[in-house]
């Protein structure tokens, strides 16, 4: 409770004031299996290079993926070999540097859609830097930038204009395996930090999910359905929504728990409080087990008295706000949320459709309808 309740506080700071810092090491995670974002990497990897920043007449550091090291189209000797003084700029980041030192970047920049923007979160599994995200994939909830415009918004963020984040929350979830047939002994295994939701289902299994949920140690219900969604609000756009949850703001602390299929019409999507633990267990007695996944990522397999937890992450994903109609400028955009293809024609007053209420095939007004 503490841990979310000291998130959302510094969360409404951070909105109310811009960050000012100086900006030395920027990191860019590019989309995979994307070649033409490549080149568009290496246009941003050269104009953050050369642009002078806090009184150098050089640029910033860069990190860009280890995986264009040796790429033919990003060309790093090429580079290096027409300006030899980007040879201590130009640097490569791994998924070890990230998870080890995250702490050594001041800015992260992503290339492509909501997937690279997960990727990312999945990336920093503890503190996250603040990231930036350049529209160039085929969604747009997390990415409100526009990469034709990447000098004036990295002049405003890097200037004296500084940078609003957003702390959207993310969910600490642990696996725990039963240590014994007779026992309650249970062994932490894995944890994850989630940025969308955790979804546990049947997998394979032709049974239907026997799940029991337990809120703060109190048993809420027994779920059975096909699975069900625990997501965060910044997860309530993907697949939440497909399973028939609600919308929310990022600013508000909540935890959405989405049925999959429930086997009774009564089980609803709920909204519960940030700052609720919640258990998820499969029954010893149970048919059948789970399969439980992280950002679509990292599936797991819980067997019969195994549990997951869910509870408010410490860790943040802070990103940077582009305006603040934000969010709904992306549903707006991505979902056209309550857009109408055409709207009626407006009407001018009775005396100037006199000659054109003639000529109407059909009159809704006409006695024919029953109206007097």
């Amino acid at each position: 409770m503490a841990t979310a309740t000291g998130v959302r506080e510094v969360s409404k700071q951070l909105q109310r004031r811009p960050i000012k810092r100086a900006v030395r090491n920027v990191m860019i995670v590019t989309k995979a299996r994307d070649n033409q974002l490549v080149t568009l990497t290496k246009d941003l990897a050269l104009w953050l290079m050369s642009t002078p920043r806090y009184g150098s007449d050089l640029g910033v550091n860069v990190y860009v993926d280890a995986k264009l090291r040796n790429s033919k189209r990003f060309g790093a000797a090429a580079i290096i070999e027409a300006q030899p003084r980007f040879q201590h700029l130009l640097k490569y980041w791994s998924p070890d540097l990230c998870w080890s030192q995250p702490e050594k970047f001041d800015l992260v920049l992503t290339l492509g859609g909501d997937g690279t923007v997960l990727f990312t979160s999945w990336l920093f599994q503890r503190v996250v830097p603040p990231i930036l995200s350049f529209s160039l994939g085929s969604l747009g909830f997390l990415t409100g930038f526009e990469f034709d415009r990447f000098k004036e918004h990295l002049n405003k963020v890097m200037g004296e204009e500084g940078m609003r984040v957003n702390l959207r929350m993310r969910f600490t979830c642990t696996i725990y395996r039963n240590a014994g047939d007779k026992g309650h002994d249970m062994i932490e295994g894995e944890q994850f930090e989630v940025l969308n939701e955790l979804v546990i289902d049947r997998g394979p299994s032709p049974y239907v999910s026997n799940l029991e949920l337990y809120g703060d140690n109190e048993l809420m219900t027994v779920v059975q359905a096909d699975g069900c969604i625990f997501s965060t609000p910044t997860g309530s756009t993907a697949y939440s929504l497909s399973a028939g949850g609600s919308l929310v703001h990022p600013d508000i602390p909540a935890i959405l728990l989405t049925p999959i299929c429930p086997h009774t019409l009564s089980f609803r999507p709920m909204i519960l409080s940030d700052t609720l633990l919640l258990r998820v267990s499969v029954p010893r007695n149970s048919r059948a087990t789970a399969y439980c996944s992280f950002d679509g990522k990292g599936r797991v397999e819980l067997r019969q008295g195994d549990h997951v937890t869910i509870a408010a992450s410490q860790y943040p994903f802070p990103t940077v706000v582009s305006s603040p109609s934000e969010w709904f400028d992306s549903v707006s955009r991505t979902l056209r949320w309550n857009t109408r293809g055409a709207m009626q024609k407006a009407w001018d007053g009775a005396e100037e459709n006199k000659e054109e209420e003639a000529d109407w095939d059909i009159d809704t007004d006409s006695a024919c309808y029953g109206i007097r």
